[in-house]
């Protein structure tokens, strides 16, 4: 018997030394602001950047991937509506990372709404990708590992202080345009295609978050020749319909996001350009601001950031 725990017990105190030494330096590897001097790339620079947002501000968080950050502009809801909303939202964006970001965010914001743009639905992985991300998630030094480089004597001491927002709020600008072969888009179908069995996992783990908060989990997929079809169309509202979700498939609402595929696409159908995105945002926050009974925070001093950035928002787009 002795034999036998003796090894057990050196196994044990291994892992537990192993797991004390990674947290330890995942303190000393994460990045103590969110600024890309602090080592953010690229991605996760924008899609982070609520980390830099007023605690409990954000009225709509939105997940997904690069359908989401050109096709909803929060600056432009703003400007309409008063609500403040923010993407995080990421190329590629696979499901387990769309729960991270709302895993993350839900750490400082209490939003009333959470939008998940539904492409990501379908983008497959394997469960050990998602056990990584999860390792990152838990041990960030294995995340932010490159840093090494740029370490300093203040990354032992230095608390958390994320000082750094985008002042388009995760939306990606791009006038672009090139037109779309639209003629087969979206007919109809009974057909329907499956759901990953481990994004459905993580669907229902995001929903059960968004419940354990208080916030709405609204799907929306946002318009896209390239990745929409009638049979993605026919699993999202059958899951909707499953889980009593709202689900807004733009791609089927020509009369209220009147997309023109000549003029409104950067290219060639796989994501909307500006144009695009002023019809989608348009509909999408009047029908938000109304269906939620969202605040309007214009007139509050508390939100002069959000006017400040307004101006420079409008030096940034054009058509």
């Amino acid at each position: 018997m002795k034999t036998c725990i003796r090894p057990l017990a050196r196994g044990t105190c291994f892992l537990v030394l192993l797991g004390a030494l990674l947290l330890a330096a995942s303190f000393l590897f994460m990045p103590k602001n969110n600024h890309k001097a602090f080592g953010m790339g690229h991605d996760e620079l924008l899609a982070g950047g609520i980390l830099g947002e007023r605690e409990n501000s954000i009225d709509v968080l939105v997940v997904g991937d690069s359908e989401a950050y050109s096709s909803i502009s929060p600056m432009q809801m703003w400007e309409q509506h008063g609500f403040t909303s923010y993407l995080c939202s990421t190329s590629g964006q696979p499901l387990y990372d769309s729960h991270r970001f709302l895993r993350q965010a839900l750490e400082r914001q209490s939003p009333r709404v959470v939008i998940l743009e539904t492409n990501a639905i379908f983008r497959p992985y394997k469960f050990n990708d998602y056990l990584l991300s999860r390792a990152k998630s838990l041990f960030s030094v294995l995340r932010y590992h490159d840093r090494w480089k740029a370490l300093t004597v203040n990354d032992l001491s230095r608390p958390m202080d994320y000082t750094w927002t985008d002042d388009l709020k995760g939306f990606r600008y791009n006038a672009k345009t090139a037109a779309a072969d639209a003629r087969h888009h979206m007919l109809p179908s009974d057909e329907v295609q499956e759901i990953p069995s481990l994004n459905r996992i993580c669907l229902s783990e995001m929903l059960a978050l968004c419940e354990e908060r208080g916030a709405q989990l609204v799907l929306v997929s946002t318009p896209s020749t390239v990745n929409w079809n009638y049979a993605r169309h026919n699993a999202v509202a059958a899951f909707a319909a499953e889980h009593d979700l709202t689900y807004l498939d733009l791609n089927l609402m020509q009369d209220k996001v009147p997309i023109d595929w000549k003029t409104d696409t950067r290219d060639k159908g796989d994501h909307l350009n500006y144009r695009g995105a002023v019809k989608v945002s348009t509909y999408l926050g009047a029908y938000l601001k109304q269906a939620f009974d969202l605040p309007d925070h214009r007139a509050d001093d508390a939100f002069a950031a959000w006017s400040n950035a307004l101006t420079r928002y409008h030096n940034t787009v054009s058509i």
